[in-house]
C-alpha cells in the first residue's frame, strides 16, 4: 500500500493511493462500515492499517472502494507523515563507497554511529528549512526512513520485517560547524527546528519489493549530487531494525533514518531534494531566519 498524509483545506487527513486515485481513510471507513483512526501512529498501534489492507483485498472492499470518487489533485496538498513520533533515531556513516565495498566484512564488524532528533525538528514537504543565525555551515542529506509498525524488542534480522510499517523519504540537516567543534555535539547539531524533513508518503515493504535495489539521491537545486543503492548500506534496513531493537523498544510510528549517500552544503535560496526510486521526490526550500 501507499499511505499519504495530506492537507484538505485546514484539515489533515490520511489517505490510501488506489488504482483510481487517492481516497481518505475516513471515506474508506464509511464505505466499510468501520471507524478507523486517521492519525498514522494510531492506525499502526490499533492494527487498523492492516485491517484496511485486508478489507481492500476482498471482492466487497474492492467494489466499494472503486465506487468512491477519488480526491482531485488540486484539492489537497502533501503534509508531514507523522508529527509526533516517540523517537527519531539516526544512523551515521552507513554507506560504503565502491572502494570500501572490497572490505565489507571489516566495515560490518563496526558498530553504527547513532544520534537522536527531537520531533520539534520535523517538517514536511515544501516546508522551509530555516538556517539558525550564527551556527556557520549547514549541510543536508537525503535518506531512506524506516517507519516502525509494531512493538519491536530484541528481534532477529530475519524477524525485523514484521516490525516495519514501511519506508519514507527524508532529509536530515546538520549544523556542520557545531559538530566540527566537538564530535560529542552531534545530537545538538542535528536538533535545531526544521532540521528533519519527512515525506508525506509511506510505502509498505510488499509494495517496494527488493529494498536493496532502491537508489537514494541527494539533489541540490535540481542537480543530483550523491547517489548510492540501499545495498551499499552497512546496516541495511532489516539489520538496522534488529540491531537497534537490542537496546531500545521500538514503537509504532518510530522513525529510523538510515544514513545518506552524501551531504551537501545548503544556503539561503537553495532547494534540497531527496530522490528515491518509486517515491515522490521530497523537496524543501532553504531560508535564513528572519
Amino acid at each position: 500500500m501507499r499511505i499519504l498524509r495530506i492537507k484538505v483545506g485546514d484539515l489533515e487527513r490520511t489517505a490510501i493511493r488506489l488504482p483510481q486515485g487517492l481516497l481518505t481513510v475516513r471515506a474508506l471507513g464509511e464505505a466499510a462500515g468501520r471507524s478507523w483512526p486517521e492519525e498514522l501512529p494510531a492506525l499502526l498501534e490499533t492494527g487498523a492499517l492492516a485491517d484496511i489492507g485486508a478489507w481492500l483485498s476482498t471482492e466487497r472492499g474492492t467494489r466499494a472502494a472503486a465506487s468512491l470518487p477519488p480526491l482531485e489533485p488540486v484539492g489537497y496538498e502533501s503534509a508531514l507523515l507523522i508529527r509526533r513520533p516517540r523517537k527519531v533515531w539516526g544512523i551515521g556513516f552507513n554507506y560504503l563507497s565502491e572502494e570500501q565495498e572490497q572490505d565489507r566484512e571489516k566495515w560490518e564488524s563496526e558498530e553504527p554511529v547513532g544520534f537522536m532528533k527531537p520531533d520539534t525538528s520535523l517538517i514536511g514537504p515544501n516546508d522551509p528549512i530555516v538556517l539558525p543565525a550564527g551556527v556557520g555551515r549547514v549541510q543536508a542529506e537525503a535518506e531512506l526512513a524506516i517507519v516502525i509498525g509494531a512493538v519491536c524488542r530484541d528481534v532477529s534480522e530475519a524477524e525485523a520485517y514484521r516490525c516495519v510499517a514501511g519506508f519514507a523519504a527524508a532529509i536530515d540537516v546538520t549544523a556542520a560547524d557545531v559538530h566540527a567543534r566537538n564530535p560529542r555535539f552531534l545530537t545538538r547539531a542535528k536538533s535545531y527546528d526544521t532540521f528533519c524533513s519527512l515525506g508525506a508518503e509511506l510505502i509498505t515493504p510488499d509494495e517496494l519489493g527488493d529494498i536493496g535495489r532502491l537508489t537514494v539521491t541527494t539533489a541540490l537545486n535540481g542537480e543530483a549530487r550523491h547517489s548510492l543503492p540501499v545495498s551499499s548500506m552497512i546496516y541495511r534496513p532489516w539489520r538496522a531494525v534488529a540491531y537497534h531493537s537490542r537496546f531500545m523498544t521500538l514503537l509504532p510510528g518510530d522513525i529510523i533514518l538510515t544514513g545518506t549517500p552524501g551531504a551537501v552544503p545548503i544556503a539561503d535560496g537553495d532547494r534540497i531534494e531527496c530522490r528515491i526510486d518509486g517515491f515522490a521526490p521530497l523537496a524543501n526550500p532553504v531560508r535564513e531566519r528572519e
